[in-house]
């Protein structure tokens, strides 16, 4: 039987829709000097603080744009302490595969899917957020053939829950060169993010977009913990300060792995989806950093979803900068959210 496939278009490469849509210089400079920043705060030479925040999918320019310009002036006043990677998701996982699948897919979410309209769009975006704001972003790298695409844009790649054991995920973060945070899996067992770790520290070949490929393995790859869900179905958290002992037990018994760390993703089975329990679990975080100097150096960073409104809405509600994805915090919640972390730190 003939496979159910219907070839539609061959899409350009991504060395093609590089060369039709170039990176001016000052932008290429910029990322080089937040890549080195970032670097370093993963090595443990810097000491500032990551914020990971944004939306929970970039699904429109104009309101991600806003978002990220009233960003650049919170991040200027707490520059001694944080600094921020704001998140601009472009391809979303869908847990039953149906749904909006992110700007990847639709560059209007209301419209049928267009992939070459698609990798057009999130590459004009992530440009137009670097010239406009001086941030480069963070993407979870959902389908890593797809990586390339914005492989000179971006400063931060998440491997989510799902992907998390999948080898060819493993094996581009191996490659990327930028800091990749390896989710725990759905299930919550933490030694399948070890392994996912230790195989992306590691040097790889594969055969990636048609090339047989090496990598020399990747030491800023890291752990993000989000919670988890049981066999029942029940979210369960996995921030607390017990939580982050263990995990820092476990990378102790695996003394090959490089910059040992981790983020507290302060949504998902962490907050089961409350997206205003982000606010606490925040603080609670900062708050065993206080109490352990070891967990103070270990924890990295925070992943939150935020945007220019609170909650979520359905796709067509038509509200201005509000997700239609997971709920998000609003603007005003996450300014002084921000601030108040500063202080803590």
């Amino acid at each position: 039987m003939e496979m159910q496939m219907e070839f539609k278009r061959k899409l350009p490469v991504p060395k093609e829709l590089k060369e039709k849509f170039p990176l001016p210089e000052n932008v290429k400079k910029i990322k080089e000097e937040r890549d080195e920043i970032i670097q370093n705060i993963f090595t443990g030479k810097d000491d500032h603080f990551l914020l990971i925040i944004g939306p929970c999918s970039a699904d429109r320019e104009d309101s991600v744009l806003e978002y990220m310009t009233r960003l650049v002036d919170v991040q200027e006043k707490v520059k001694d302490k944080i600094f921020i990677i704001p998140r601009c998701y472009t391809n979303k996982p869908r847990t039953k595969g149906t749904g909006y699948k992110g700007m990847l897919h639709q560059p209007d979410p209301e419209a049928d899917e267009d992939m070459l309209a698609g990798i057009i769009a999130i590459r004009q975006m992530h440009t137009d957020i670097v010239k406009e704001t001086g941030f480069t972003c963070a993407e979870e790298m959902l389908y890593p053939e797809n990586h390339r695409y914005l492989s000179d844009l971006l400063a931060y790649v998440a491997v989510g829950a799902r992907s998390v054991e999948d080898q060819q995920h493993r094996m581009v973060a191996s490659g990327v060169g930028i800091p990749v945070g390896m989710k725990n899996p759905t299930s919550g067992d933490i030694s399948v993010m070890m392994n996912s770790i230790i195989a992306a520290q590691s040097r790889q070949t594969f055969l990636y977009r048609g090339w047989e490929v090496t990598t020399t393995g990747n030491p800023m790859t890291h752990s993000i913990l989000r919670g988890y869900v049981d066999k029942y179905g029940r979210s369960h958290a996995n921030y607390h300060y017990e939580d982050l002992q263990n995990l820092m037990k476990l990378y102790e018994s695996n003394p090959g792995i490089k910059n040992p760390s981790v983020i507290i993703d302060c949504n998902h089975n962490n907050s089961r989806k409350q997206y205003l329990e982000q606010i606490r679990i925040s603080k609670d975080v900062l708050h065993s950093m206080r109490v352990s100097s070891d967990i103070r150096s270990f924890v990295r960073g925070l992943m939150i979803e935020s945007y220019l409104e609170d909650g979520c809405q359905a796709i067509g509600d038509g509200v201005y900068g509000k997700s239609i994805t997971d709920p998000c915090l609003g603007w005003k919640k996450t300014e002084r959210l921000i601030y108040e972390l500063a202080e803590m730190l």
